[in-house]
């Protein structure tokens, strides 16, 4: 099982990264499938996760209307644009695969992490 993340970067305050996570040795429809974050001297935060096989998604209060997710269930691959960033998105984003059904705490439940990518917002 792998979970590949990439597009973590430096951007500056109110700019955009894209986050890609490629999915492999599992069955990627039987799993909901997003991002959670980790910021030095905080708590993980489950950013935003997708069920494409129910049509569901979930995002925190903290991103919604700047962050979306969508899947591309040919190449197995869950993406999260991310715009108008601010210097408080900065944190280690991580993919995970758990359970199926999203929301605030999905991926707490048994399931896949990958290894995470730094996102850092300058001000």
């Amino acid at each position: 099982v792998q979970l590949v993340e990439s597009g973590g970067g430096l951007v500056q305050d109110g700019g955009s990264l894209r986050l890609s996570c490629a999915a492999s040795g599992f069955t990627f429809d039987d799993y909901a499938i997003g991002w959670f974050r980790q910021a030095p001297g905080k708590e993980r935060e489950g950013v935003s996760c997708i069920r494409s096989s129910q049509g569901s998604t979930y995002y925190a209060d903290s991103v919604k209307d700047r962050f979306t997710i969508y899947s591309d269930n040919s190449k197995n691959t869950v993406y999260l644009q991310m715009n108008s960033l601010k210097p408080e998105d900065t944190a280690v984003y991580y993919c995970a695969a758990a359970g199926a059904f999203c929301g605030s705490d999905w991926y707490t439940v048994p399931g896949y992490w990958g290894q995470g990518t730094q996102v850092t917002v300058s001000s």
